[in-house]
């Protein structure tokens, strides 16, 4: 099985792609392996306690986390997780996280994903992707480290790791009129217009995955 995590929405956006990818990716049979799709709340404690042990109820064998990065024109495969959180913004709940992720745990971790392979794959499909060494600090990072971290300990044998998606082009619509109507700021100052459809974005990663099937075959 692979599991594949996506965000609710936050900070008063309407959507959050992550989930309606992971949501579109559910129940599908990718290169042979099953995949489930799964929502998570934004919101860091809600995290570090439901998602350990979802990991070890579904025990799969991949796991593919998902979230929203605004201004990001394209897919992007993370490399690294870092043991630190600072969140500008809060989370859902109300938290500020501002220090390590998980208390005694290591600086960090590298994503176990099959990364190149599936930068190009994707890149053959016409669609644009590429790599970062940074998940940024807010609750993107962290799932990633603590699912990276939980893994480690536990489940030695499941890869893992975290892809950023751009916004919807509904939502930089939202933005486009935002702009408009607050009449603070001049377009060229927003630096966060990038957008994808979403069917681009499930394709992406549906050819993400059946890159990770074979992986694991």
């Amino acid at each position: 099985m692979i599991l594949v995590t996506g965000f609710q929405s936050y900070a008063g956006r309407s959507a959050n792609p992550s989930e309606q990818v992971a949501h579109a990716l559910d129940g599908m049979t990718i290169g042979g392996m099953a995949v489930r799709g799964q929502g998570l709340p934004v919101d860091f404690h809600a995290v570090r306690r439901e998602l350990p042990a979802l990991i070890d109820a579904l025990r799969p064998r991949a796991i593919v986390s998902l979230g929203l990065w605004p201004g990001e024109p394209m897919i992007r495969i993370e490399r690294v997780a870092s043991n630190w959180s600072w969140f500008e913004l809060p989370d859902n709940a109300g938290h500020h996280q501002n220090g390590k992720v998980i208390d005694d745990g290591p600086d960090g971790y590298l994503s176990t994903l099959p990364a190149d392979a599936m930068q190009a794959a994707i890149r053959s499909s016409g669609r644009p992707c590429r790599q970062s060494g940074s998940a940024g600090t807010y609750l993107c990072n962290a799932t990633s480290y603590i699912t990276l971290h939980h893994c480690a300990q536990n489940h030695p044998d499941t890869i893992s790791g975290f892809v950023h998606l751009p916004y919807l082009p509904a939502q930089v619509a939202e933005l486009l009129n935002e702009v408009a109507d607050e009449r603070r700021l001049e377009l060229h100052q927003r630096a966060d217009l990038a957008s994808m459809h979403l069917d681009d974005m499930v394709e992406s990663l549906r050819i993400g995955l059946d890159v990770i099937a074979g992986s694991c075959a």
